[in-house]
Parts: C-alpha cells; structure tokens; sequence
C-alpha cells in the first residue's frame, strides 16, 4: 500500500510545520510500502512556499504544489491528481499525527479488503489549544464525530475519488465540499470503516473577542455553500446538515433572541469568561449567535436561488 497524503493549506505556516515533521516521523511495518505529502498551497501569503524550500531536506517525503487562491476542494482535486499512491489519506493542514498514524489506516483498510474495497477508514481527531504539544491532549467526548466523510483524517483507494468524480470546485466559500463528496460516495455504496488508532491532533488558538468576525464570516460562506449542497443533493437529510428547517430558524432564533444576543451585546460576558480562563465555554456560549447567522445566511441563499430559478422562467 502506497499512500499519498494530501493537505491544502492556506496561510498556517506555524502548525503545518509540526503537521509535517509528525508525518516525516512515522513508522510502519511491511504493508505499507511508502508514502508521499502532497502540500496543496492555496495561495498563501505568509511565506508557507519559502518555508517549504528552505526546509526541503528535512522534509523529504513532501511535494508542494501551488495554485491561485481557490478554496479546499480544487485543492486536494490538484493533490489527488498528482498522487502516486493507490491510496489517498486526507487530512488539514492543522493537524498533528501520531508515529503510528499511516500503519493505522493501512491495518484497518486490509483488514476490511478482506471482504471488500468498496470501504474508508476515518480516524480520530482530538481538539486541542496547546500548540507546544499537541498530542497531550486527552480524548473529549466533544470530539466525536457523526460525520459519513469527513477530510480531516481519512483514507480512501485513489480510484473511488476517481470514480466519485472528486471535489465539486464550485465549493470555493467555507464548507460542505467533503460532506457533498461523502453523499455521492454512499451513493455508490461504500462503507465507512471507524480506525481510532489513526489519531490526529486538530490545533486551534484559544478562543478570543478577535476571532468572531472571522466566525461569523466563516458561518456565512458555509450558509451559502450549504444551499449549493442542498441544490445539488435536495432531500431532507441535507437540510437537517445545512440547517435549513424551520426547527434550526426555531431553535436558535429563540436562543439567540431573534439576533439581540449577539457579537456586540454578549462581548462583555464572552470577555468575562476568557479571563476567567474558560475560553472553551465562551466559544460554545458564542455559538448560539454564530449558529443564528449561519441559518439566516442559509434562508438568504436560498432566497437568492429561487429568485434567479423564477426569473430564468
């Protein structure tokens, strides 16, 4: 077994560099052969490509590949097209992997071949904010996962994406271009095979003030590529996903106070709460309005869509 891992950044220099030093770490028995990391950079600028260069010896497993700033799912489409393994191992340019991480996956995929290849393995990835060291992070039940496929630590035979007919590069916004690959997987009837041996740390500073208008950005892009999900899958289950229901406009329009409760009106609290040393709990508390826009940013797409399907009419 030859794996490729492929890994689109964009602007993360700091923790991709531990992200590639742990995959120049691994060690792994006989089934598998060898392994590559394709670095798929998204147009960063943050010095990511002279970094790269100039640390080309000690990362001698690494290929790097450039393109213009076109978001994760063309991406990893590039990474998967310039592989030479059979086998493709997704993962985020944030994430930080154990020694054992690639003969993991390898255990778990032969065992399942066994019956059959129509199969994924997707492993564990734990949250964490200590960027000094990762992977002494314990495992939290926030961290589980209900996700069918999910890019943060996954590995998949390369002619399944091939036959799938890989990423949707129209998910150029934030969000939902693996899950809408994960629908057209199912479709063909591939089985998820859960591999928690293959353990990612998945790093992101500490909660703070200046991070929420990047948030509700980020909610935003991923309301209006949930609509592009929904307009390309349109059964119910997507719209549980995306949060198009009246039980989501219900839900946190309600605890949200119909938007009072906000970036503005909870900052003092929120702020509280940090300095209190309980940024976790601030982030969670300030999800409710995050989810809020989010659902009005799905409604207004939406919107938008059937706008342009009546006046094409």
């Amino acid at each position: 077994m030859f794996f490729s891992v492929v890994i689109p950044t964009y602007d993360r220099k700091p923790i991709l560099a531990k992200c590639l030093l742990a995959l120049e770490n691994q060690q792994f028995g006989n089934s598998v052969a060898d392994y590559e990391v394709i670095v798929v950079d998204d147009g960063s600028t943050d010095g990511t490509i002279e970094w790269l260069a100039a640390n080309r010896e000690d990362l001698s497993h690494v290929r790097s590949i450039c393109q213009s700033h076109q978001g994760p799912a063309a991406a990893r489409n590039l990474g998967v097209e310039n592989a030479k393994g059979d086998t493709i191992i997704f993962i985020d340019s944030d994430l930080v992997v154990t020694e054992h991480f690639l003969q993991a996956h390898a255990d778990a995929l032969l065992q399942a071949y066994e019956d059959t290849d129509a199969v994924f393995t997707y492993g564990s990835v734990i949250n964490t904010c200590n960027f000094d060291n990762p992977t002494s992070e314990p495992y939290k039940i926030t961290d589980f996962s209900a996700a069918y496929f999910a890019t943060g630590n996954v590995a998949i035979a390369r002619h399944w994406l091939i036959e799938a007919g890989l990423f949707d590069n129209r998910f150029q916004l934030y969000g939902w271009e693996d899950l809408e690959l994960g629908v057209r997987l199912k479709k063909l009837g591939l089985k998820l095979i859960k591999c928690p041996a293959a353990v990612g740390y998945h790093w992101h500073p500490p909660f703070n003030l200046e991070q929420i208008p990047g948030m509700i950005d980020r909610e935003i892009q991923r309301g209006r590529m949930g609509v592009l999900f929904y307009q390309k899958h349109p059964s119910w289950n997507v719209r549980l996903m995306i949060q198009m229901t009246w039980l989501h406009q219900i839900l946190w329009g309600v605890l949200s106070l119909g938007g009072m409760l906000n970036e503005r009106t909870m900052t003092p609290f929120l702020q509280w709460l940090i300095d209190q040393g309980k940024p976790q709990l601030a982030l969670e508390i300030a999800r409710v309005f995050l989810n809020w826009y989010n659902v009005k940013a799905v409604y207004a797409a939406y919107g938008e869509l059937k706008a342009t399907s009546d006046r094409v009419r």
